[in-house]
């Protein structure tokens, strides 16, 4: 760019001379002052999920289109920090930690209650939007489901009370089958309230609901053993999060061991599970991603309603269904929404 001369010039041609110097150098500076300023404007997600990438896939499509219902492109007008593989507290109390320092616009932790307890307690500036299967009010998360209060909102399709259910779906696959169990880890949220719906969904049809539980750091061949000795006929895998990113060492123990499993989601029978029975991750995805999207665009978090869903999916992987021996019946393909081939 040129620049005027600002050399010296007396009386009122030296006042004219200074001010075109000044608006010039102030002009020279724009470019860069204005580059600033629009990476300043462009918000950043820090995002929070156990597993990996691959694994929330649908998750995470879903989650971009409920951004773009809201006018956000990751790349164009909003930057996206992901942290897969929390599957421990202490990853998640560290990647929540993470992103209060980094002071991130918002936190999402999709089926991740966990962390999004963990950043909460660290922040009560910062917005933070979680999905959960369980009551949000009952964990801790926000005060009440129609006004939430502070920092925190979210997504709930209560599925965390769906065992009874699955361990039906189970006994209709295995009629002589009496004996069901829960894979959960030890600190898993939903515990006792698990405890007594395994209890009563295997009292339904005079069997026996047990609970396998496994430590901190999931050991996944211990629980398989465990399993084994107590005569399980086949077990349901909730939405604990510390077992998202041990889904192929479940599914291979399962195919190893031939127990016939049900599962929280879909990607679980696409991944060679038996059968799944729950929520849409692409529900609770969407809505995280529009949540973000109106507190981006100044919506409080205190102000937006804790969204739920009622929708369920069936679905049963056939191919696994013969690997393990197993006859499906009529009733259960014609209820299933998909049958994988």
């Amino acid at each position: 760019m040129l620049r005027p001369s600002c050399a010296y010039v007396p009386g009122a041609a030296m006042k004219r001379r200074e001010f075109i110097c000044l608006i010039g150098g102030v002009a020279a500076t724009w470019p860069v002052s204005a580059a600033k300023a629009q990476q300043r404007r462009v918000p950043v997600v820090g995002f929070l999920r156990g597993g990996t990438a691959a694994g929330g896939a649908n998750l995470l499509t879903a989650f971009r289109k409920g951004l773009s219902e809201t006018g956000f492109v990751e790349g164009r007008n909003l930057s996206i920090e992901f942290r897969w593989g929390l599957d421990s507290r202490e990853r998640q109390a560290e990647a929540a930690a993470e992103m209060v320092r980094r002071n991130v616009d918002v936190i999402v932790a999709p089926g991740f209650s966990v962390a999004a307890l963990a950043a909460k307690a660290l922040t009560s500036t910062i917005p933070i939007v979680f999905t959960t299967s369980g009551d949000p009010v009952q964990l801790g998360l926000v005060a009440r489901l129609s006004r939430p209060g502070g920092n925190v909102t979210g997504f709930t399709d209560m599925s965390s009370e769906i065992i009874p259910k699955h361990f039906g779906l189970l006994h209709e696959l295995l009629p002589r089958g009496t004996r069901f169990g829960v894979l959960i880890t030890r600190n898993y949220p939903y515990r006792d309230r698990m405890i007594t719906d395994a209890r009563s969904g295997a009292a339904a049809f005079g069997g026996q609901g047990e609970i396998i539980l496994t430590g901190l750091d999931p050991d996944i061949d211990a629980a398989f053993a465990e399993m084994k000795q107590k005569g399980i006929d086949g077990f349901a895998v909730p939405d604990d999060a510390l077992l998202f990113g041990r889904q192929s060492q479940i599914l291979t123990l399962a195919a190893r061991q031939a127990v016939p499993g049900i599962y929280f989601s879909r990607d679980w029978a696409v991944a060679g599970g038996l059968m799944s029975y729950g929520p849409p991750a692409t529900d609770q995805g969407r809505q995280a991603g529009i949540y973000v999207g109106r507190i981006l665009k100044g919506e409080k978090p205190a102000d937006l309603p804790v969204a739920r869903s009622s929708r369920l999916e069936f679905v049963i992987n056939l191919a696994t269904a013969r690997a393990l021996a197993i006859e499906v019946p009529p009733g259960l393909l014609s209820i299933s929404d998909e049958v994988i081939e």
